[in-house]
């Protein structure tokens, strides 16, 4: 017999005790146990999730402040290219003019004074429509 059972029996106040009793206890213990476990778990979780959330806020507003940035970025490129382009075909018109500049030289050092009147004519005919 168990010793536990037998200090019970000995007592004039115990009750009888029997197995049945005891397993019950013992289960009640047991789901009373897993329940505070998983209460304890729970609460873990949703701290956890709670944090999870908030790093997922700054993460949202990191990856905004990365979108407005290179937003901005972009919108400077897309200035640069078009200044770029101004450039390129101003300096296009200064090639042209000093092309055109050359050969009236040319034709008056020739004594083509004719071709020189036409190359001049031409030449402001081209500056009046690139200014």
């Amino acid at each position: 017999m168990n010793p536990m059972n037998l200090s019970r029996r000995r007592s004039p106040l115990a009750l009888p005790f029997n197995k049945l009793h005891s397993r019950t206890s013992l289960r009640n213990h047991l789901q009373r146990r897993k329940s505070k476990s998983i209460r304890k778990r729970m609460k873990r979780l949703r701290s956890d999730m709670q944090e999870i959330s908030r790093e997922q806020g700054k993460i949202k507003e990191g990856q905004r402040q990365v979108r407005e940035k290179f937003e901005a970025v972009e919108s400077e490129c897309e200035l640069l290219r078009k200044e770029t382009n101004i450039i390129m075909q101003q300096s296009m018109s200064t090639q042209l003019r000093l092309a055109f500049m050359f050969q009236i030289l040319k034709a008056r050092e020739n004594h083509d004074l004719d071709q020189a009147a036409k190359l001049t004519s031409a030449l402001r005919l081209f500056s009046t429509h690139n200014s």
